[in-house]
């Protein structure tokens, strides 16, 4: 369906999308569309390892379908393999096998009953070769192996499949030098004739140095599509360059520079805080992926490679001209949905890495993949008018291959990294249109006092508003340098981030206890570990700080210790409170992961979990100290863990804490795993009724009263529900007054992780 009339809007006018919200309702052009109309949901992932080994370290990186849609083919360059996939029945992936190609295939595309690989077989940085290896889909043999000019990144087939584009990038050696082109040999395009059995194709290839200005001898080519008139748009990354190839005869049509854009409010800087208030001008665009939207218009993914990448996306028409520039609207966008990765700030930030467009029932999308954020951005195209951002959809860490798959309404992501260590296996993410609303995201921030949306992620302890049902609070742990509270409005959908409340040591309550962890600015900002968070009858807040290191271990040694914190409504810290040197000098460092609080009669008394043994205790049992606010004294009670349950090992701790009324508690208690290693996360309830907690006198034979637990939920079940790999950090437990239990996890700061954030509302399970 060609859109040659649309993307009117300018660049300036566009790039105040974002900055346009109403501070009172998450309403932007950036916020996802929530009425119950078609989104596409995630159904199901597939972790590429089950085509093998669980210890297999692969990588799958582009990603095509045959078979009408029920099988997906996938490159997997640590493997040298290209796997299958049925996902005949698309809540269920099956492992369909693979096949080894000899080298590293770097991509796959399919044409009839053929799969296209181009795999990269070169020795080195200036010995490169390369192999289109032809699959037989069916019997998943090699039938044919052609000979390219060098090393392939990226393959395209005609819509008429009457020609395959491979591009030869011949990519360059970043540790050379300044690692800047030119770098012999250069790249080129080759076009495969696809007529008549792979034995008789024939390759012809196109010279592209001469047409970039910045690197005239060294094209750099990257990617490639091509549209219904056989015009292939090759994208030239590190040259920031777009050429137009005829591959009916190989001409170049046209070629221009992919160009420069402004960004306003973007966080540029790693510091551990979002803070979107600087400006970048003239951002060279340097474009990867690119998708031609019909014949005349095409989109491409600015990421960047030297020293530009734009952050968003591009619409061209076939003349060069501009038509749409997503400019600072696709970082607000992640930032308010909490996928913003800090640490690559100072960097090319979310690194938009491919589009994808195509037609669902009539109705035009576009796909926007950020490597840096592992979201999907939905926009939806309509006549006269700007793409509309739709909705945000989470994938496995760091997707490069996006694949539509209109007729079965599916959408299929290719996350590439794999880090069984880190809890991250790649995986295929698969996505189905549905009449219904978007399942994700389950929190998304409004504008803070500059019209900005508000930065978060890492979430940890959670609780409720003791007079407002429909308001949570919870807080963010040290990955971020300034410790805040959110307020959340739970009755929205999905939840909001209403207002951020930045706590500040202008009391000196915690200077006296610790100075180093009062920031230097003026305000009195703090860094704290915060793990947990109960709203006080008595108004404002106790917040739980993890302390860091291990009492006699000198590779993480003892650094700050365990704190509860009463803070004012407005976020000043009014009292810092420590555990009893008996027991704070066996700090391990895994401590405070929860408070919560009582009332016993006019006396307030705080319920700590601790998340692991510490020294000199039970083994396998964990503390939960009580507090009392009045006395100022420390008893405590054990908790028996479950024992490990993961092939992969590790361990299982608290994580957060919630009174229930009646002396009655839950807990969250879960393993240190994800994805297909996971195995506890398990909601747990205990009474105190009649229990007596003790003292710790410093002997180690004191003999804690040992709670009786009861299994809740088992949280395996609903995160398996989401469609994705387990979430390792189930961190935030609290209980709505009609009894709805809240679950969140930490999305780690999207460091090493996909940084997915779910809130959980369980119904009936008290």
């Amino acid at each position: 369906m060609p859109i040659d009339s649309r993307f009117k809007k300018s660049a300036i006018a566009l790039a105040m999308v974002a900055v346009t919200a109403s501070m009172s309702a998450c309403n932007s052009s950036d916020s996802p569309v929530t009425s119950e109309e078609q989104h596409f949901n995630r159904v199901s992932s597939f972790p590429v390892y089950l085509n093998g080994d669980v210890a297999d370290k692969t990588v799958v990186e582009i990603v095509a379908a045959a078979d009408g849609g029920n099988t997906l083919i996938y490159s997997d360059g640590k493997m040298d393999k290209v796997g299958f996939v049925d996902i005949t029945n698309i809540a269920s992936p099956v492992a369909a096998g693979s096949v080894d190609v000899g080298g590293e295939p770097t991509s796959v595309a399919v044409i009839n009953n053929y799969a296209l690989v181009a795999v990269n077989t070169s020795l080195d940085f200036i010995n490169t070769s390369g192999n289109l290896v032809v699959i037989d889909v069916t019997t998943k043999t090699v039938i044919e192996t052609i000979a390219l000019a060098g090393q392939p990144d990226a393959v395209a087939i005609s819509p008429d499949g009457q020609y395959a584009a491979v591009v030869i990038e011949n990519e360059r050696d970043e540790n050379l030098g300044l690692g800047t082109p030119p770098q012999a040999p250069v790249g080129l395009l080759q076009i495969v004739n696809l007529t008549g059995t792979p034995a008789d194709w024939r390759v012809s290839q196109v010279n592209l140095t001469g047409l970039a200005d910045l690197y005239t001898t060294d094209p750099e080519p990257e990617y490639v599509d091509i549209n219904e008139d056989n015009i292939a748009v090759v994208t030239l990354q590190e040259n920031n360059h777009i050429v137009l190839v005829d591959l009916s005869d190989g001409s170049i049509v046209k070629h221009f520079s992919a160009g420069q854009v402004d960004l306003n409010n973007i966080d540029i800087n790693k510091d551990s805080l979002i803070t979107p208030t600087e400006n970048l001008s003239a951002v060279l665009r340097e474009p990867d992926g690119v998708s031609w939207m019909g014949n005349n218009h095409f989109s491409t993914a600015n990421e960047g490679d030297l020293s530009g990448g734009s952050r968003g996306f591009t619409i061209f028409n076939r003349d060069g001209n501009v038509v749409y520039e997503s400019a600072e609207s696709l970082e607000h966008i992640i930032t308010r949905h909490g996928h913003f990765p800090d640490k690559r700030a100072g960097k090319k930030g979310n690194e938009p890495e491919n589009v994808e467009y195509a037609v669902y029932g009539g109705k035009e999308y576009l796909f926007v993949g950020s490597e840096r954020s592992s979201v999907v951005l939905v926009y939806r195209i309509s006549n006269d008018a700007d793409p509309e951002f739709i909705q945000l959809l989470p994938s496995s860490v760091k997707p490069e291959g996006l694949l539509a798959i209109p007729e079965r309404n599916l959408f299929v992501a290719a996350g590439e990294k794999d880090s069984r260590i880190d809890k991250i296996r790649s995986a295929l993410t698969i996505y189905q249109l549905q009449q219904s609303g978007a399942n994700y995201p389950t929190i998304v921030s409004n504008n803070d006092d500059n019209n900005l949306p508000v930065g978060w992620g890492a979430l940890s302890g959670l609780s409720m508003d003791l007079q407002n049902d429909n308001i949570a609070y919870t807080v963010a742990d040290s990955f971020y340098d300034s410790s805040r509270i959110f307020a959340i409005d739970i009755a929205k959908m999905p939840a909001q981030i209403t207002r951020e409340i930045i706590l500040k040591d202008s009391s000196g309550a915690l200077a006296s206890v610790d100075a180093s962890l009062v920031n230097g600015d003026t305000e009195m900002t703090v860094n704290l570990d915060l793990e947990g968070i109960t709203t006080s009858a008595n108004g404002g807040f106790w917040l739980a700080s993890e302390g860091k290191g291990t009492f006699g271990d000198t590779a993480k040694p003892f650094e700050f210790e365990n704190m509860l914190l009463r803070i004012s409504s407005t976020g000043i810290i009014e009292q810092v409170v420590t555990l009893p040197t008996e027991t704070a000098n066996r700090q391990l460092r895994f401590g405070f992961e929860g408070v919560t609080a009582v009332m016993n009669g006019a006396t307030e008394m705080l319920y700590v979990a601790f998340q692991r043994t510490w020294r000199g205790d039970t083994a396998d049992h964990v503390r939960i100290g009580q507090y009392n606010t009045a006395t100022g004294d420390w008893k405590f009670f054990y908790y028996a863990l479950d024992a490990v349950e993961s092939v992969y090992g590790g361990w299982s701790g608290l994580s957060d804490i919630t009174s229930l009324g009646n002396d009655e508690f839950m807990v969250i208690e879960r393993d240190n795993q994800g994805g297909p290693d996971a195995a506890i996360k398990r909601l747990y309830k205990f009474s105190i009724a009649g229990v007596t907690p003790l003292t710790d006198n410093g002997s180690d034979t004191v003999a804690y009263p040992v709670l009786t637990k009861t299994q809740v939920d088992d949280l395996m079940d609903d995160l398996t529900a989401t469609g994705g790999l387990i979430l390792e950090k189930v961190e935030g437990l609290a209980v709505t007054a009609d009894g709805t239990v809240l679950v969140i996890n930490d999305n780690d700061g999207v460091d090493d992780s996909n940084g997915e954030t779910q809130l959980l509302r369980l119904k009936g399970l008290l």
